[in-house]
């Protein structure tokens, strides 16, 4: 099943903004490759990447946490020659564990290139698998989006994986207080803030960076406490393996 068809439907405003930034990016010719049911992936995204370094807290971090879509590529090669830590989701969390940590000292020792590890496919190949339970403290969220608001309102592709892992961090204690979350897009990618309605269970940005600025929110939004696991849905216990389990220890 196309994850358009799993995803349409659960926020309708939502699906139907998606469907106009992925044409708008296409019919501005921004896109690289296919963008529809994605995190698109645009042209400048390496300057976006660039942008989003002069933020002064990813200056300081030093564990990242980075989405595995192919425009955050530049933000994860950024992160490994910086010598940041970074953790990667696997995508849609479709293994029996969740995430992969990318030191960069043992990459180097291992003589595997920044460049391939820095893709999907090298992360996952090169990555150590690790649980939420055994994630570092996180100083640097980065997730991906179709569309955002400078106020930092923001909507993935639908599936709800970001918002998901986030809650999950939260309750595990994972984040550093006060620690950012951004996302790199394409300025078309921008939207008014009353087109993009903002949900409790809804995490907000801290940081938009594009290929020409480098946006300070400053949103107004509040943060959820955790996961809302009464908004997780049928397929996502279905297709994420560890959910169920997880939300079993959590809970207890």
């Amino acid at each position: 099943m196309s994850s358009e068809a799993r995803w349409a439907g659960r926020n309708g405003d939502k699906d139907a903004l998606r469907d106009e930034v992925w044409g708008r990016l296409e019919a501005t010719a921004v896109n690289v490759g296919p963008v529809w049911s994605r995190i698109p992936n645009f042209a400048g995204a390496d300057l976006a990447a660039w942008n989003l370094a002069h933020a002064p807290e990813w200056q300081a971090a030093r564990i990242v946490k980075c989405n595995p879509d192919p425009p955050q590529i530049p933000v994860r090669l950024r992160a490994l020659y910086a010598g940041k830590v970074v953790y990667a989701p696997v995508p849609e969390l479709t293994e029996g564990f969740p995430f992969v940590r990318l030191d960069p000292e043992k990459l180097t020792a291992g003589g595997v290139d920044f460049e391939l590890a820095a893709t999907s496919q090298g992360f996952l190949a090169h990555g150590e698998p690790v649980s939420f339970e055994d994630m570092e403290m996180l100083d640097f969220i980065v997730v991906g989006c179709v569309a955002v608001t400078a106020a930092g309102g923001r909507t993935g592709k639908g599936g709800g994986f970001a918002d998901l892992e986030l809650g999950i961090f939260r309750e595990l204690g994972k984040l550093k207080p006060g620690a950012p979350i951004a996302t790199t897009v394409h300025s078309t990618q921008l939207v008014d803030d009353r087109r993009l309605p903002m949900l409790p269970h809804d995490s907000a940005l801290n940081y938009i960076a594009t290929e020409r600025e480098l946006i300070d929110t400053r949103t107004p939004y509040s943060q959820p406490a955790g996961v809302d696991w009464e908004r997780v849905q049928p397929d996502q216990y279905q297709n994420i393996p560890f959910l169920k389990a997880l939300r079993e220890r959590l809970t207890r």
